[in-house]
C-alpha cells in the first residue's frame, strides 16, 4: 500500500472521528508512545496470572489493571479474578458461560433493552433465556420479571443486569433482584452486570448506584476503550474466583491455564488502559466523570431551549430526544432506535462539538417547522 493511501486512510478516519456524538467513544487520548510495541507481537496467551512458555507478553501489567478495577468494583484479587478481555460483549460471555457451568439448568432473564449482542451469546451458549419488558426509561420491568420468576421458582436463575442500557443508560436495581430473589426463595442463582459503559462512570456518582461486588453480585464485565479510551476496543470481566477456578484447565502446549475465551490475547490493550491509571488513577476518573456530567445538564437544557424533548435518566451521560432527521444522524453519527436519538457525553466532546449539533437542529426548524422526524 502506498504511504499516500494510508495518509488519506487516516486522514479520513481523523475527520470521522472528530464527529461522533452518538456513541459511546471517548477521544480525549494518545497512546504514540506505545507505537514501537507495534513491531512486537505481544500476546497474553491464556491465564493473565500464569506465566506461558511463549513470554512475549504484558500479563504483569494486565494484574495491575484487573487489581485497578478489582479494588474500584469493591473486591479484590483474593475473591475474584479477572481479564482484559476484547470488549464488553466478551466480557457478557464470560460471564453467562460461567454462570451456566456453576448452574446448567438455569434459566437467564434479561430485558428487552439489553445490548443486542446479549442474545446471541445466548444462542452460542445455549442457555434457556427469557426476555423481560422494559420500563418507558429503559429499566427493567420488576412486576413481569416477578410474575415470570413465580411460575419457575423451583429453577435455578442466571439475573442479567444493565448498568446503563444503550439507548437510555437505565440502570437496573439489583436491590430488586433481591427481593425476589428472597421473595421466592430461589436457591440457586447467579447475578451478572453488564457495565460496559457505566463501570467506570457509576463508582464516581452521587447516589452511587448499586451493583459491584459488595452487593453480592457474580460476575461484571467493562469496557475499557467507552469512557477510558483506547485506539482498540476492550475491556475488563471480574468473576467471583470460585466461578472461574469450575472452568479452569491446564494446556500443556503452552504451558498455562486455559481459563480464557480467546487462547491468544491482545498484550497492547493492557498497556493502554495501565498508562491511563497511571496518569489518571481513581482522581482523574472521578473528575473525568464531573465533567461529562455538566456536559450532559448542558446538553439536556440547551436542547429543551431549542423546543426538543430532550430528557435523562439520573446522573445519565445518555441525553435521549425524538428521533432526529437521517441528515443530521449521518453528519453527527447519532444512534437512534425506533423512535428516539441520544448524544452521549464522553470525554473529548467539547461544548462546541453540542453546539453546531444545536445550530444543525435550529436551521432545519427553520425549513421544516417542526423539527424533521423519519
Amino acid at each position: 500500500m502506498k504511504s499516500e493511501n494510508i495518509q488519506k486512510i487516516y486522514q479520513r478516519l481523523q475527520e470521522r472521528s472528530d464527529n461522533v456524538l452518538g456513541y459511546p467513544l471517548a477521544r480525549d487520548f494518545s497512546y504514540s508512545e506505545f507505537a514501537p510495541f507495534l513491531d512486537i507481537c505481544v500476546n497474553n496467551v491464556g491465564d493473565p496470572e500464569n506465566l506461558s512458555t511463549l513470554a512475549i507478553d504484558t500479563k504483569d501489567i494486565e494484574m495491575e489493571c484487573v487489581n485497578f478495577f478489582a479494588n474500584m468494583l469493591s473486591t479484590s484479587t483474593k475473591e475474584a479474578w479477572g481479564y482484559v478481555t476484547n470488549g464488553g460483549t466478551e466480557g457478557n460471555l464470560y460471564g453467562l458461560y460461567v454462570a451456566r457451568e456453576s448452574f446448567p439448568n438455569a434459566m437467564v432473564y434479561y430485558s428487552e433493552s439489553t445490548h443486542y449482542s446479549v442474545k446471541k451469546n445466548l444462542h452460542l451458549l445455549n442457555i434457556p433465556n427469557i426476555v423481560i419488558r422494559s420500563q418507558d426509561n429503559g429499566e427493567m420491568d420488576y412486576e413481569d420479571l416477578e410474575q415470570t420468576i413465580m411460575l419457575r421458582r423451583d429453577k435455578p436463575a442466571i439475573f442479567f443486569l444493565n448498568i446503563g442500557t444503550t439507548m437510555t443508560e437505565a440502570i437496573d436495581k439489583v436491590d430488586e433482584i433481591k427481593r425476589i430473589i428472597k421473595k421466592y426463595a430461589i436457591k440457586d442463582y447467579y447475578i451478572h452486570c453488564d457495565a460496559a459503559f457505566l463501570g467506570t462512570v457509576a463508582p464516581f456518582l452521587q447516589p452511587k448506584p448499586k451493583f459491584d461486588f459488595a452487593e453480592g453480585v457474580d460476575s461484571i464485565s467493562v469496557s475499557g476503550h467507552k469512557f477510558i479510551g483506547g485506539p482498540i476496543p476492550c475491556g475488563i470481566v471480574l468473576v467471583k474466583r470460585k466461578h472461574r477456578d469450575r472452568i479452569a484447565n491446564s494446556i500443556s502446549y503452552v504451558g498455562t491455564m486455559d481459563t480464557t475465551i480467546t487462547g491468544s490475547r491482545n498484550g497492547l490493550t493492557p498497556l493502554f488502559i495501565w498508562s491511563f491509571i497511571q496518569k489518571h488513577g481513581l482522581e482523574g476518573l472521578r473528575k473525568r466523570v464531573e465533567m461529562a456530567l455538566d456536559l450532559a445538564a448542558y446538553t439536556e437544557k440547551e436542547l429543551q431551549k431549542i423546543g426538543i424533548k430532550a430528557w435523562r435518566n439520573p446522573n445519565a451521560l445518555t441525553v435521549v430526544m425524538p428521533k432526529l432527521s437521517e441528515a443530521l444522524r449521518v453528519k453527527h453519527q447519532l444512534a437512534s432506535e425506533e423512535t428516539i436519538s441520544h448524544v452521549i457525553c464522553t470525554p473529548g466532546i467539547s461544548k462546541e462539538k453540542i453546539d453546531r449539533l444545536l445550530i444543525d437542529i435550529k436551521k432545519e426548524q427553520e425549513v421544516n417547522n417542526p423539527l424533521l422526524v423519519a
